[in-house]
């Protein structure tokens, strides 16, 4: 079971590498005036017609030949709706798929966003030549990692798979996730 945002955003990046997905963005939002946490996943990949995208919110679908089941969506689906909100999926064939899954920020039942910093290092490592982009958004504040631009600086996207690279960001990802939620 995926306990936290973090595993959520690990399995739907894997989705949309599956898809054939060259570019992946994750945003994060928190608004506290608001009560919102808002989780966006949109990549490029070839999409779904609509009768995938009702299917695939549908625990007993999944395009996988290693289990029966994709619990994956439809448990982020049921924890939105717990905690106030909703989840949504909009897809087009041969353009790709955008999530858009919304919390009340206070609600118990919300699960933690987790380990975001270890779940990028571990995409950029695992499909290094995908372009990745995560923007942290808490109360206005913004920070907005893209992958490109650390590629063009290591001149090899292979790079990323370099352990010192990796360390390298998931910390500069940790200390810039933690000055946006928390500037003083």
């Amino acid at each position: 079971m995926l306990e936290d945002l973090s595993q959520h955003i690990l399995d739907i990046a894997e989705n949309s590498l599956n898809a054939g997905a060259s570019r992946v963005e994750i945003t994060v939002e928190q608004d506290v005036g608001q009560n919102l946490l808002k989780l966006t996943v949109s990549d490029d990949g070839r999409g779904m017609d609509a009768e995938t995208v009702v299917k695939v919110l549908d625990p007993f679908y999944t395009t996988r030949t290693t289990r029966r089941v994709g619990l994956g969506l439809p448990f982020l689906k049921q924890s939105a709706e717990l905690c106030g909100g909703f989840l949504s999926l909009a897809s087009v064939p041969g353009e790709g798929t955008t999530l858009v899954a919304e919390f009340a920020l206070d609600c118990i039942d919300r699960p933690p966003l987790g380990n975001i910093p270890s779940t990028l290092v571990t995409l950029l490592a695992g499909a290094p030549a995908v372009h990745w982009v995560y923007c942290h958004v808490c109360d206005g504040r913004a920070f907005t990692f893209d992958s490109e631009e650390v590629v063009a600086v290591l001149e090899d996207p292979e790079m990323l798979r370099s352990a010192e690279v990796a360390l390298w960001l998931r910390n500069f990802l940790r200390e810039n996730i933690e000055s946006t939620e928390h500037p003083d």
